[in-house]
Parts: structure tokens; C-alpha cells; sequence
């Protein structure tokens, strides 16, 4: 085993067109990296360098203490494992096993050792006499594995290894494969273009795009943080819903411009409206909570009891902005799927929403783009206008467990937005039909022009 180190590599098949543009990355010992990106993005380039099938123009790749860059992919001890498996049809799955260690020359008895020691790992035992036209897909992949794992090699590099099998068996051999490194410590770097496999898989994942590194990180903080707009609309199915927004701040809350519509986020709990310690009913909290005001115009009152309905309201310079407490019924409507949390006036309760509130006024100035996860959208059936935004029901996808609500915005005229909700169970949605969308402050990502995350902590 080993750590692989790739230092400032570059790689450009014509002057001026970089398939790999200035990617360092730091692969610990025993660790499984995936690399993930869209085609042409550069990860089975780079993943072809580090085994020494390319050259870089620029740059040092090192595995373990020793710089290979000049050295052979033989003398470099790594294994690939190729999408179309490469094993030799006319020899038997023993003889595919044997074949990397007849070519070192090594004694019968210890390839014999070898080869029945990988055939155990792998499940391959009963199947050693069998030819590849005689064994499912799973089990040919099983065998590529094995082929490269036999050579007990530094590194092992995986280059889209499970595009050939079906749904079912691609989970199946995921599992397998995510087992296997588990069991035997080998430093793996994986590389696929489907983020389900990369999120699954990945002790840490690298996002390429274009030739560059966007992000690498462990697949939560990927999902959570991503650093900019590539990142959060490639990751996750569906991928977090990106739309074109402007947004300013009223008192101590925002306002988000989408499209023709406008809607208001409570963001921190400063008070109950006349300088004193918070007063708004928190999420479950018994009792009934005074909402604040902006600038001490709007009074709302919510019923924030356990169980109780909400009808909350508050506002930004006198209008509302927020919803009923949590547990309790919304006015306007049933709420489906997601996890309610009412809102205050702006300046009362707190509404979650952490990375508005680390917002400064000239990031605020600089969003371009608001970002919201599927899961995290809150669909409301009925006629609520606070705190919402308007949009059409385009079409349902019911996938039994979950449904997904695929809407547009709409008003106003400007380029239709598309929204996609996901909510648990099933949901009989017509198309066409008129739903209103809540955008949790704190769910919300925001990104500038060029597509880079705003908070305080990147």
C-alpha cells in the first residue's frame, strides 16, 4: 500500500488544449478516492498518468517516497481495472489470475498460494475452471478485480469498472468493491462519471471539470458545502435546485428576488421588536410567542404550542413573512413532505438558516444564484401566499417510497425557473395544477456570477 501524490500536473494533447490543467491532489495510504466528473472533464487522464499509460507535460507524480514519473507502469507496481474487463477469452479464470504473476516469473508454489488466496477474497473459488464466456458480468468483474489484486500492487486504479452491469448488479458489485478495500487496506483511486458511485464509495471525492480540480472532500461535506454552483448541480439526484435570484436585506432579514416573485427569509432571532431578549415561540416550544418587528412596525402572534395550529405572522416593515409553528397546521393549506419549521416576524423567532446569517451586506450584493436541495423544498397545497413562491406542477415522477414534483415558477413574464420537490410517500399531483414552494432559510446556498459559494467559513 501506498500514498499517491500528485503535484501541479498538467497534460495537453495540443498546445493550448489541457485535458488535465493544474491538479494537485494528496491520496493517503489506504484510502478509496473516487474521481467524479462529466465526460471530457480529464479524471480517466489523470487516473491514466498516475499508472504511467500518459505522460504529463508538467507537473510530478509521486507513489510512496519515490518520484515515477520516469519510471514504466510495470515498474511502478499498480493494477488497472478497465471498463470492459480485458480478460483473456480463451483462458480459464484461473488462468487469468495466474497470468500477471507468469509474466514476473514467480514460483509455481507461490502463485499457486497467490491465486487461491484472491480466489477466496473474491468468492471466485468454485469458479476457477470456468472460462469468461461462461460467467455473468458480475463475476467477470470480480475476476478483473482479482487479476489486479493477485500482484498485491501499491495502488490499484479503477477506470469506470461498473459501467457494463446492470442496475441491480452495479449496486451489488459497489458494495463488493467498497467491502473488498476495506478488508485488505489497498490505496484505490476510482474513477466514474455517476455521483450515486462516487458518494457511495469515496473515503474522500475529487469533482473535476474541464481539466480541474472544483472540490475534494468527504462526500457529506460535498453535499452540505459544496465551494461553488458546479459542484451542487452536479452532486445529488436530483441535484440541488439552482435558480437565478437577487437578494437584499431588510431589517435584520433577506428578500429574495426570483423572477417577478418575491419572498421573504427570516434569518436570526434578534429580539421581541422592542429591544428585549427574543420572545418568538421555537420550534415545538409551548406557549404562545410574540413575533418581532423590522424596525418595530409588523406585530405577529403565533400559537406556537406543541400540536397546536400556527398562525404566525410578522414581517419586514409590516408584512408577513413567516408561517405557524412547528407540529402545528400552516395557514393556507396542507404542507407535504419536509420538515416544518415556522417562521416569526424578521426579528423574532429564528428560522435556522446559518449561512444567511453569516452573510455581510456586500456578500448579499454579489449573489447572483440561490441554491436549494429537492429534499429540502417544502411544497404547501392550498392558497398560503407568505413566505412562498408560486409555481405549476409540471410533471410527477411516484417512485414509491418518495415522489419527485418537477414545478416551474411562474409570473411576471421573465424565462421560466424550474424547481424540483422531493417529498416522502406518494403524492397524486396534477400537472398543471397551481403549488406553492417554501425555501428554508436554512437550506438556502448562495453563489455569485462566477458560480463560487458566499459564506464566511470557505
Amino acid at each position: 500500500m501506498a500514498r499517491v501524490l500528485c503535484q501541479a500536473i498538467v497534460k495537453e494533447f495540443s498546445p493550448g488544449s489541457r485535458a488535465v490543467d493544474d491538479v494537485s491532489l494528496d491520496i493517503a495510504d489506504g484510502e478509496l478516492l473516487v474521481m467524479v466528473g462529466p465526460s471530457g472533464c480529464g479524471k480517466s487522464t489523470l487516473l491514466r498518468i498516475v499508472a504511467g499509460l500518459e505522460t504529463p507535460t508538467s507537473g510530478e507524480v509521486r507513489i510512496g517516497d519515490a518520484v515515477v514519473n520516469d519510471l514504466s507502469p510495470q515498474q511502478r507496481n499498480v493494477a488497472m481495472v478497465f471498463q470492459d474487463y480485458a480478460l483473456y477469452p480463451h483462458m480459464t479464470v484461473r488462468r487469468n489470475l495466474e497470468f500477471p504473476l507468469r509474466m514476473r516469473r514467480m514460483a509455481r508454489t507461490d502463485i499457486d498460494a497467490r491465486v487461491a488466496r484472491t480466489a477466496e477474497l473474491l468468492g471466485l473459488s468454485p469458479l476457477l475452471e470456468r472460462l469468461p464466456k461462461q460467467l455473468s458480468g458480475g463475476q467477470r468483474q470480480r475476476v478483473a478485480m482479482g487479476r489486479a489484486l493477485v500482484r498485491e500492487p501499491s495502488v490499484s486504479l479503477l477506470d469506470e469498472p461498473l459501467s457494463n452491469l446492470d442496475a441491480k448488479l452495479r449496486v451489488q458489485v459497489r458494495a463488493e468493491i467498497a467491502e473488498l478495500q476495506r478488508r485488505t487496506g489497498t490505496t484505490m483511486v476510482y474513477v466514474t462519471h455517476d455521483q450515486v458511485e462516487a458518494m457511495t464509495l469515496g473515503h474522500r471525492v475529487a469533482v473535476l471539470d474541464h481539466g480541474r480540480l472544483q472540490q475534494v472532500a468527504p462526500p457529506a461535506e460535498l453535499y452540505e458545502r459544496p465551494v461553488n454552483a458546479f459542484v451542487a448541480g452536479f452532486l445529488g439526484s436530483p441535484p440541488m435546485n439552482l435558480l437565478r435570484a437577487g437578494v437584499s436585506r431588510v431589517g435584520d432579514g433577506l428578500v429574495l428576488r426570483v423572477g417577478a416573485q418575491t419572498v421573504g427569509v427570516a434569518v436570526d432571532g434578534g429580539g421581541d421588536g422592542n429591544g428585549g431578549p427574543r420572545a418568538g415561540a421555537g420550534a415545538g416550544d409551548e406557549g404562545v410567542g410574540r413575533a418581532g418587528a423590522s424596525g418595530g412596525n409588523a406585530a405577529g402572534a403565533g400559537a406556537g404550542s406543541r400540536g397546536a395550529s400556527g398562525v404566525g405572522s410578522g414581517g419586514v416593515g409590516g408584512e408577513g413573512v413567516g408561517g405557524g409553528g412547528v407540529g402545528g397546521e400552516r395557514v393556507g393549506g396542507e404542507r407535504v413532505g419536509g420538515e416544518s419549521v415556522g417562521s416569526g416576524g424578521v426579528g423574532g423567532e429564528r428560522v435556522g438558516g446559518e449561512t444567511v446569517a453569516r452573510l455581510d451586506r456586500g456578500e448579499i450584493a454579489r449573489v447572483a444564484t440561490v441554491g436549494i436541495r429537492p429534499e429540502a423544498v417544502e411544497l404547501d397545497m392550498g392558497d398560503a401566499t407568505a413566505g412562498s413562491l408560486r409555481a405549476t406542477v409540471e410533471h410527477v415522477e411516484l417512485l414509491g417510497h418518495e415522489t419527485l414534483v418537477h414545478t416551474s415558477l411562474t409570473g411576471g413574464g421573465e424565462e421560466t425557473q424550474r424547481v424540483v420537490a422531493r417529498v416522502q410517500g406518494t403524492h397524486a399531483l396534477i400537472p398543471g395544477s397551481t403549488v406553492r414552494l417554501r425555501l428554508p432559510a436554512r437550506a438556502l446556498h448562495f453563489f455569485d456570477a462566477q458560480g463560487m459559494a458566499l459564506r464566511k467559513d470557505r
